[in-house]
């Protein structure tokens, strides 16, 4: 593997250093620093606008065993698989695939899925996105009227960084995983982004208004912190 940085240079140094890294040249960054992709599962080197092609090498190789212990930390990836059990919206359920079913079914505990085997995993991901969409927006809606607040729109999304956003136009959009984590948790999140049509920020007032949708939003906040990024396996 090679390692390319904005300037469209390559640097063939993949068998000393393990891994691939993303390159990011940043106009307003005044010094390199490294973090990790979890969803993408690398790391992402960001660099100031004149930094050398040497230095930055350099400084990943500085750097390499930090690299390589945050990336093994990262959960191993994995794919929807025929008889796979898996959680959707708090509830336990197994994959079943039966090859001249016509699209997806969620009943009695089993995700059934139509079609090839080749097809499979992404069928699963098309249905639970679809899922995710249709009942995060009902609850959404529920916990804003308690508040007597509307959500104008509620979108799924592939999001990296955060497992929700609220924006001033009172859109608010998920990421899809999400669907898959127990019910407390994804009742905690909603609440946590239909409390931001009240209060944009993070004050005591904005957990005020958590606390009064979610009484145990602590611990699906806890949840999300500690166990969230398992979630991320599946690609």
């Amino acid at each position: 593997m090679k390692i390319t940085l904005l300037t469209g240079k390559t640097c063939d140094f993949a068998k000393e250093l393990g891994f691939a890294i993303n390159i990011v040249k940043s106009p307003i960054a005044r010094r390199l620093s490294l973090r990790i992709d979890e969803q993408a599962h690398l790391p992402v080197l960001t660099i100031p606008r004149y930094c050398s092609q040497k230095k930055a090498l350099a400084f990943v190789r500085q750097h390499r065993d930090w690299i390589c212990n945050m990336l093994a930390r990262l959960p191993q990836r994995e794919y929807f698989t025929e008889g796979a059990e898996i959680s959707i919206a708090g509830r336990p359920c197994t994959i079943i695939r039966q090859p001249g079913h016509r699209g997806a079914e969620l009943t009695a505990g089993k995700l059934i899925i139509g079609g090839d085997a080749e097809f499979l995993h992404r069928r699963v991901c098309d249905f639970l996105k679809k899922y995710a969409a249709a009942y995060l927006e009902e609850r959404s809606r529920a916990a804003a009227a308690k508040i007597g607040r509307t959500v104008r729109k509620v979108t799924v999304k592939e999001i990296k960084s955060r497992w929700g956003s609220c924006s001033t136009k009172n859109n608010i959009n998920y990421n899809w995983r999400i669907i898959m984590a127990p019910d407390f948790v994804i009742d905690y999140l909603i609440c946590h982004e239909v409390s931001h049509l009240c209060h944009p920020d993070h004050s005591a007032a904005f957990w005020n208004c958590v606390a009064s949708l979610c009484p145990n939003w602590q611990d699906g906040r806890r949840w999300l912190k500690v166990r969230g990024k398992m979630l991320y396996r599946w690609i």
